[in-house]
């Protein structure tokens, strides 16, 4: 099992480790030619990273500890702005940009709680695909299964292998569509998607301004509360899990079912009567509006209008650069017009009050966080029809919490050693701390404790 940030941040305090040995130990793992490092970073930043964790090291000593993440390797997804270094947002449109000026809000939060900022995480190009395919830079491969290859998810893909593989105690994300929970999922980690407006967005390349929220991967729902805590600038208390007596939790047959292989439907079902038996209540709902999703977004929806936006100069300019996959997915953009775009913010009110009285009496929503197990990377890089049909089918689940501006976990609940599954605690907006605190309740039943 991975350690926990207390964990680690209790052998700093006793110790028995210090932060320049935890990063030595990251940065040989990324460095080792037997590994995944060399395709699950673009940049590796060895000489920052070890000056941190010396200062960190000395003030420790001098009994100035600064947070639970102080003198801890976190990995950046490589479209946050790191000063001093080129974003590459995972393409190779932007690999001769300027060095960004300045962090990115989230990174500076995490560099002055005393995170060791070890290097910038691979991803899917512009961040636009739920699988984590990388043309240009490499695609590093799922932990299971090994030998075979399989997708890490996306789009932060390096995100969940960087801490999967110990080469990172954490990983800052994104999620548009799921993509801090697809990688948690497929790499059997815990991944928090937050209201979106909790954490400010200065400093990172944009996908869709209404879609996309900054978010942590990590161990445990509790690592994922304290670098919530520290990426939102919100000091409120540690998540605490409420007797599972004390929830009741909804479960819908509408569309998140559709699809789903038998590992993870039957997975899926036998963590919910784990529950039942702890003792959670349980509600099957009816919730006709996911089905209705697909139709709103008929054009491409808010993801492909807003990504347009933002490329259509670059794409008329460095086309050729693009991956074609995810260029043309943005070109469904261009056909959005401005009367399309106002009928579609409308219409996403409508639908997210509509859902939200739904769940009203419920603590939370359950549902897999992805309908199958990872397919392989060649299965997908061979086809097209292959590549789009997982494509749309591994986001659908959680794009239903983005189009909601709601907030959800992704936690393990598969058996060890077995395929990962993630299991989605999902709730509206603000949310947050609740879905926390019923998350922790989860994981601890799950655990066994």
């Amino acid at each position: 099992m991975l350690p926990t940030l207390t964990e680690l941040q209790n052998a700093l305090e006793d110790g028995r480790t210090t932060s320049v040995a935890l990063t030595q130990a990251a940065l040989a793992r990324i460095a080792d030619p037997d590994g995944e490092g060399a395709r699950t970073f673009t940049a590796v930043w060895e000489e920052q990273a070890l000056a941190a964790a010396r200062a960190s090291d000395i003030l420790r000593a001098a009994g100035l500890a600064r947070s639970p993440i102080d003198g801890l390797p976190v990995s950046i997804k490589d479209l946050f702005d790191v000063a001093g270094h080129v974003t590459r947002a995972g393409s190779a449109v932007r690999r001769d940009a300027e060095p960004a000026r300045r962090h990115a809000d989230p990174v500076r939060r995490l560099a002055q709680a005393g995170a060791v900022l070890i290097g910038h995480t691979n991803m899917t190009e512009f961040a636009f695909s739920g699988l984590g395919l990388n043309p240009h830079y490499g695609t590093p491969s799922s932990p299971w299964d090994r030998g075979n290859r399989r997708i890490p998810g996306g789009s932060s893909s390096g995100a969940g292998v960087s801490v999967v593989d110990g080469m990172a105690a954490a990983a800052l994300g994104t999620d548009t569509g799921g993509s801090v929970r697809i990688p948690s999922a497929f790499c059997g980690l815990t991944g928090f998607k937050p209201t979106a407006a909790r954490i400010p967005s200065g400093g990172a390349f944009p996908l869709s301004a209404s879609l996309d929220s900054t978010g942590p991967l990590a161990a445990s729902v509790s690592c994922c509360a304290t670098l919530d805590g520290i990426l939102s600038d919100d000091a409120r208390r540690a998540p605490a899990a409420p007797p599972p007596s004390r929830l009741r939790l909804a479960i819908t047959n509408s569309l998140v079912l559709d699809g789903a292989d038998d590992v993870v439907r039957g997975t899926f079902e036998a963590a919910i009567e784990r529950l039942r038996a702890a003792g959670v209540i349980i509600d099957t709902l009816e919730i006709p509006e996911f089905n209705e999703l697909a139709h709103i977004n008929r054009k491409g929806g808010l993801v492909c209008a807003d990504a347009y936006a933002v490329h259509r100069k670059a794409l008329d300019t460095q086309f050729d650069q693009y991956d074609p996959r995810v260029a043309s997915r943005i070109l469904r953009g261009r056909d959005i017009d401005a009367a399309d775009y106002i009928e579609l913010l409308a219409r996403r009110a409508q639908w997210i009050a509509a859902v939200e009285a739904r769940l009203r009496d419920h603590d939370a929503l359950l549902m897999p966080t992805v309908p199958v197990i990872a397919p392989t990377i060649a299965s997908l890089e061979a086809s097209d029809e292959a590549y789009f049909a997982a494509n749309g089918l591994i986001l659908r689940n959680p794009t239903l919490i983005n189009f909601l501006n709601g907030c959800a976990l992704s936690l393990p609940c598969h058996t060890p050693g077995e395929a990962p599954v993630g299991l989605m605690v999902a709730g509206p907006a603000h949310a947050d701390a609740r879905i926390l605190d019923v998350g922790l309740a989860i994981e601890q039943v799950l655990a066994g404790r």
